[in-house]
């Protein structure tokens, strides 16, 4: 796939896609992947990081009609959930599944109808750093699974980042990848840039 000069690429989603950009400068793109992607696209289109630090699904349909529906995006790509299940283990906060689809659908579904844009949706992951991180997976594997109806009921692109990350854990050891099992270092935001962009390749 390849975009236009008037195409206009926003990607949203928590810590791992706002990577300290600049609040303040909507030209920001952070520190990770998105601009990674920025850097490599054949084309001129223009990308925009609106990912917060934190943020958790409802977080996003709360700020949907700013951050994504007022800027017509051509493309929307989504990363949430991780946040989701951590909140649970380390604040006792529930996101519960069913809730959670819901409000993923919605804002998909507003994207497309109001937009008219193509969905990329890519998948929470976890690399565990500690061995309780490893009962995550009890939260975040239905989670996951539900990030997966929901994208392909909307027709969504899906990018695996889960099993890409997992598979590049593999090769060069999970702390390699992700040092506290969340964030990922410079080599897995460049696994993250480069599922994305074999992705948009052959969509």
């Amino acid at each position: 796939m390849r975009f236009t000069r008037d195409q206009r690429l926003l990607f949203i989603g928590d810590s791992v896609t706002d990577t300290g950009r600049d609040h303040e400068d909507p030209t920001s793109l952070g520190d990770g992947y998105v601009r990674m992607i920025a850097e490599a696209l054949p084309s001129p289109a223009t990308v925009v990081n609106k990912g917060v630090n934190g943020h958790r699904v409802h977080d996003l349909e709360a700020r949907w009609a700013t951050d994504v529906l007022a800027l017509a995006p051509s493309v929307v790509t989504v990363l949430i959930g991780i946040n989701d299940t951590w909140r649970r283990y380390d604040r006792g906060l529930l996101s519960p599944v069913p809730e959670f689809e819901a409000s993923l659908d919605r804002v998909l579904t507003l994207a497309e109808e109001k937009c008219a844009a193509r969905l990329f949706v890519m998948t929470p992951f976890l690399l565990p750093a500690r061995p309780e991180q490893e009962t995550w997976f009890e939260d975040l594997a239905p989670r996951t699974d539900a990030v997966l109806r929901t994208a392909n009921a909307r027709g969504a692109t899906v990018v695996r980042t889960d099993l890409e990350l997992a598979r590049a854990a593999e090769v060069y050891g999970a702390a390699a990848i992700a040092p506290d099992g969340v964030h990922p270092s410079p080599l897995g935001h460049r696994v993250i840039a480069r599922a994305w962009l074999a992705a948009a390749a052959t969509g």
